[in-house]
């Protein structure tokens, strides 16, 4: 790991870690963690199961911390600012390497991720794991069915077999108005997917080795 800070349009100065692939880099990817007043932070066991899986598969990965959180600068911005926080890392991980970049988001970061990749085309790929669709949690609410239909790249929405926050009957909802969107279920666990972290893992893994390569074949 290789700890980095990198600043938002704002000026808001923000701690991440970059995770490098051991052969040849494929592209990148940007995680972004749960709610930042819930807990949320770039060290949860997911998001260090999913940066590994991901620079397996020779991707070069930054997880940061939204504002506010642990040693980033600035407050919490109620999910709306966060979407400039997601640019910036952006940014950055694109700065160590051409290819596609994937965004991941869990929970709050699902939530943020989707909706910053609505107006950047420089997002080739979306992991939503746990997106919330249930309960208040404090964050924006989701883009309209039109909006979504507007966002044409591949999408991954994963959730647990018994996620309350994220149930599979509205994750279809909203794959239907998605595009390109794929849906995965993982049996025997919830939103946070406790002792199922490598199987999600390998499906977010799956699905960015097939964005890469799709990226390979079509060029920069």
């Amino acid at each position: 790991m290789e700890p980095v800070r990198f600043a938002t349009e704002d000026g808001v100065s923000l701690e991440g870690e970059l995770r490098r692939p051991q052969g040849e880099t494929l592209g990148s990817a940007v995680i972004c963690h749960a709610h930042p007043r819930h807990g949320g932070s770039k060290d949860h066991p997911i998001l260090w199961a999913v940066r590994n899986e991901l620079a397996q598969r020779g991707i070069v990965v930054l997880a940061f911390n939204f504002r506010g959180t642990m040693r980033s600068a600035g407050t919490y911005g109620g999910g709306r600012t966060e979407v400039g926080d997601v640019r910036a890392a952006i940014a950055r991980v694109r700065d160590e390497t051409k290819g596609p970049t994937i965004v991941c988001g869990w929970s709050f970061g699902a939530n943020v991720a989707v909706r910053e990749a609505l107006d950047d085309d420089r997002v080739a790929a979306l992991a939503l794991i746990g997106l919330p669709l249930e309960h208040e949690l404090d964050i924006p609410p989701m883009p309209s069915a039109s909006d979504l239909r507007a966002l044409a790249c591949p999408v991954l929405l994963l959730s647990g077999e018994n996620d309350e926050y994220s149930p599979a009957g509205r994750l279809v909802e909203v794959q239907k108005a998605l595009p390109r969107a794929e849906l995965a279920i993982v049996a025997g666990t919830d939103h946070y997917l406790w002792r199922h972290e490598k199987e999600a893992a390998a499906t977010v893994g799956e699905f960015a080795a097939r964005v890469v390569t799709a990226g390979r074949a079509t060029g920069p």
